[in-house]
């Protein structure tokens, strides 16, 4: 049987086809190179566009991890939300430094961005948590994530419970949720090329921001 490491160099890399682009003609500022960049993506159909990498440091100094769903960006910052009571945000509470990652692949495109995070106020959160589904929302209100499981079952009567309470207060807010902002200091946008001669644009904030070509 083939092993596992050369199965793994069979598997093609670089599939998408990267869009003419030409860094010198790029603006002052990441987040509106980034808002052109998202929007191709969504014009372009490629599945869950907003989706990215939220990495964050646990107490003990390992990183940590996890998929999620980018909420909004202006030139204030990245936004996305959750629990304050869950890891991420426990983890957002002790070091509240984090990284988003960004990867569309059939445009060959990657986005790396770094900085500070903030929670937004609470009534900010509270409108960020209205918008949601209800589904969502419920869910939320259980305030039970990443504890331990013992009955799949309980999901599910766990989540009416929520669901009647919404149903009779349709305005109930889960009192942990959260919108944070990662205001960045750091962005760095990577276009793929099938001979490995990647195009790496990076702004760095110093005051202003400023940006410059990295080797691939």
């Amino acid at each position: 049987m083939t092993d596992l490491r050369s199965r793994l160099r069979a598997v093609p890399t670089l599939t998408g086809t990267p869009p003419d682009w030409d860094p010198s003609r790029t603006p002052e500022t990441p987040h509106e190179l980034f808002v052109d960049w998202l929007l191709s993506a969504i014009d372009q159909d490629v599945p869950e566009a907003c989706a990215t990498t939220l990495s964050t440091v646990r107490p003990d100094g390992r990183p940590n991890a996890r998929v999620l769903i980018l909420k909004n960006v202006t030139a204030d910052g990245w936004q996305f939300a959750s629990s304050s009571t869950s890891r991420k945000g426990e983890e957002l509470a002790t070091t509240p430094y984090a990284a988003l990652t960004f990867y569309w692949i059939p445009l060959g495109r990657q986005v790396r961005v770094m900085g500070r995070v903030q929670p937004a106020t609470p009534e900010e959160s509270a409108q960020d948590f209205l918008a949601r589904p209800l589904g969502s929302r419920a869910e939320a209100l259980v305030g039970r994530q990443s504890a331990v499981l013992a009955d799949r079952a309980d999901i599910e009567v766990a989540t009416k419970q929520q669901q009647d309470r919404i149903a009779a207060d349709p305005d109930l807010v889960a009192p942990n949720w959260t919108l944070y902002t990662l205001h960045a200091d750091e962005v760095e946008f990577w276009q793929a090329d099938q001979d490995r001669r990647h195009l790496r644009l990076h702004y760095h904030l110093d005051n202003t921001w400023k940006k410059e070509l990295l080797w691939p």
